[in-house]
């Protein structure tokens, strides 16, 4: 499967015939559809991306219309074209036997790398990793590659918290232009949010948003509602108008539709989404969304199998590489928001603000000073680790998958759904 020496002669051969030409590429994001590129006349052949000798196989929960597989798919996409990939995709896969089945046939289908993007795929993307010992088999948000020990079985993730964080800011300096003028008092800074379930991803998620909220405005508080689905326009969008109707004045979500925010634009709330702009359905009162960019650690993998290296057990992507980024602004975002978003990043990659600074909340009114976590995956918590290090709790460091799931001052949890 390795194929890195015909990958080079091929390389060589294209050096040779068009040293002077340029790559064309073309790049889907959430926000565009197709990219237009002008280039100019060459008197030299153009260069072309010579396919790499490798199949890559992946499995979504959803298809396009969920935020959060679109996100996936348009990664899988521009990762596998800098390699001349055609990459095959299997969509709509449960999170049950299904996606065993699934990528045993992607594996039977010559596929070199499968890669799965639900929490629920883990342990049926391990028993396919343990039948076909010579594929790659990669996973987004699991916990269980860094202990399974399976050369072959590979966890991946993001610092996402440092994206929803910086989110929570533009949506404070939001709040702070309300109560300036004079839409809301300080006191009425209450913003809602949707998510999926009671998980430490989605509750990593809330928690540093609101933390970048607060950053902002000190007096705001937060309510959360649950779905029990990653993906249900009805449940999010009545999910988000329960939280417009309790008084929230600006709701976010870790859900995959467009429920919530068509339910702002109705009713002329602010929203911060998910996972790409939602501008086309809310677009006087979408503000801007976080999300984390696969291209890297999708490039990474195939890049590993070309080169016979080894592919990170647990792997976390950053702020810094270009793994946690932001979009552009929307419409309804306040007056330096950019400026705010762009100072706070500096500081994250500068190393000198941490997202979750024990001095910054508190638990049942105490700062915390410890924090055991059970971050080795052992059903009977036999393993749990201390993960505040230098008064603040360091999420990603011991497993890329979020285990930050406390809860504390100021957010109040309106149901449960695990």
């Amino acid at each position: 499967m390795k194929k890195f020496t015909a990958l080079l002669l091929s390389m060589v051969m294209v050096a040779s015939l068009a040293a002077c030409g340029n790559t064309a590429s073309t790049a889907e994001s959430t926000e565009t559809s197709a990219v237009e590129t002008e280039t100019s006349v060459e008197t030299e052949a153009e260069a072309e991306v010579v396919p790499a000798d490798i199949q890559v196989g992946f499995i979504f929960l959803h298809d396009e219309n969920s935020t959060y597989d679109l996100n996936f798919i348009n990664a899988a996409k521009e990762a596998c074209a800098k390699f001349g990939i055609e990459p095959i995709m299997k969509t709509n896969i449960p999170e049950g036997q299904e996606c065993y089945e699934a990528a045993a046939e992607l594996a039977d289908a010559g596929c070199d790398i499968v890669f799965a993007d639900s929490f629920g795929h883990e342990d049926y993307m391990i028993e396919a990793a343990k039948e076909y010992p010579d594929v790659q088999f990669a996973h987004a948000t699991g916990t269980k590659a860094h202990t399974e020990g399976l050369p072959n079985y590979h966890n991946a993730f993001a610092s996402i918290y440092d994206g929803r964080y910086l989110a929570g800011i533009a949506a404070g300096m939001k709040l702070q232009e309300m109560i300036n003028d004079g839409t809301i008092t300080p006191e009425q800074a209450k913003i809602g949010y949707i998510g999926a379930y009671t998980y430490a991803e989605v509750m990593s998620g809330y928690t540093s948003f609101f933390l970048g909220v607060r950053s902002i405005v000190p007096t705001a508080t937060m309510e959360v509602t649950f779905t029990g689905s990653w993906y249900d326009e009805t449940a999010e969008k009545e999910g988000a108008q329960k939280l417009i109707d309790n008084g929230c004045v600006l709701i976010s979500q870790h859900a995959d539709s467009m429920g919530a925010p068509t339910a702002c634009e109705t009713a002329g709330v602010p929203n911060v989404s998910y996972n790409g702009s939602t501008a086309s359905v809310a677009p006087n009162t979408f503000i801007v969304s976080s999300r984390i960019n696969w291209v890297p650690y999708m490039t990474l993998l195939i890049e590993s199998v070309l080169n016979g290296t080894e592919i990170p057990a647990d792997y976390t992507g950053t702020i810094a590489d270009g793994s946690v980024e932001l979009t552009a602004l929307g419409g309804a975002a306040a007056e330096g928001t950019q400026e705010a978003i762009d100072a706070a990043k500096a500081e994250i990659v500068a190393g000198n603000l941490h997202v979750f600074d024990t001095t910054t909340f508190t638990v049942g009114g105490e700062t915390l000073t410890s924090f055991l976590a059970d971050v080795d995956s052992d059903a009977n918590y036999e393993h749990e680790t201390e993960v505040i290090e230098n008064g603040y709790v360091a999420e990603s460091k011991f497993r890329s998958a979020p285990y930050f799931d406390l809860e504390i001052d100021g957010i109040t949890l309106l149901d449960r759904v695990y």
